[in-house]
């Protein structure tokens, strides 16, 4: 494996890639890796001839600077993960590498941009297309891993791609959770022991919902989650969004859409949870 950090080595691997008639895949990562980025590397070293996995924490996609500094960096650990996954190329920055100059662009990716973490996380995702589309344009893979935990990130790269005529096939892939349910993030690491007991709350009560559903109203099933959650002293909804998956414009009616999914921000003590449940898919996509 080679461990690159400079752009013009990553973009001169990636071109002997493809001399060689290879096809390659992406997983871009802020690091601290864990299983959940784990199975993406397992799935894109199956299904490609060379992979790259970047390792770089972003700090344009950081609204709160707190949150930033605190983000978790395993350096050292993560370069062992990818050697042992038989990674190809792990590509780890510095910030100076990725943003010689402030990147000044604005990206208006239209309602899929505008709601949920768009709304609660001004500028969030303008910094995820400004890192993502550096690192599409580099590499320029076949395809590119990203988990279905970030479920409105996934929604938002596909609009971007799509804006920018990037020919790059997205691969969504399942939600990696801890034995007792919690979704695996960086961040969980930060949960402290009290708060990581009841945190595995937040899917348990996903799931509880999907039978509430059955007999319940949109509006009583999101009452309900809400409430339900909320009735943990630990913990405390930011928002709860039954939406449409496609557009990720909320629903008032379980026969408005033909895929549904319930996307959930949850402050557990000081962590930022996330997590999400499909309702209905009978798209026979993702």
């Amino acid at each position: 494996m080679k461990i690159i950090s400079k752009v013009n080595e990553l973009c001169e691997a990636v071109q002997a890639f493809r001399q060689a008639g290879k096809s390659v895949g992406l997983v871009p990562t802020m690091g601290a890796l864990h299983e959940g980025h784990k199975s993406l590397i397992e799935r894109a070293r199956k299904e490609n001839d060379a992979l790259v996995v970047s390792c770089f924490l972003n700090p344009t996609q950081f609204n709160n600077k707190e949150d930033l500094r605190t983000y978790p960096r395993t350096a050292e650990r993560d370069a062992a993960m990818l050697e042992a996954c038989g990674v190809d190329v792990a590509f780890m920055p510095t910030v100076e590498e990725i943003y010689p100059e402030p990147d000044t662009r604005v990206f208006d990716l239209g309602p899929v941009q505008q709601v949920m973490e768009g709304a609660m996380r001004p500028g969030h995702f303008n910094g995820v297309c400004q890192i993502v589309s550096k690192l599409f344009s580099w590499v320029m893979p076949d395809r590119a891993y990203f988990g279905e935990k970030d479920f409105q990130q996934i929604a938002v790269i596909r609009a971007m791609i799509k804006q920018l005529e990037f020919d790059i096939d997205i691969v969504q892939c399942p939600c990696i959770r801890e034995d007792d349910g919690l979704a695996k993030s960086s961040r969980n690491v930060r949960l402290t022991p009290e708060v990581r007991k009841v945190a595995p709350q937040i899917y348990a009560t996903l799931q509880r919902s999907l039978e509430f559903a059955k007999s319940h109203t949109v509006e009583q099933t999101h009452d309900w989650v809400v409430a339900t959650i909320d009735a943990w002293p630990e913990m405390e909804t930011e928002y709860f969004s039954i939406c449409d998956g496609i557009t990720l414009q909320p629903v008032t009616d379980w026969n408005e859409s033909n895929y549904i999914v319930g996307c959930i921000t949850v402050y557990c003590g000081d962590v930022r949870e996330i997590d999400n449940i499909t309702y209905k898919n009978t798209l026979g996509v993702f």
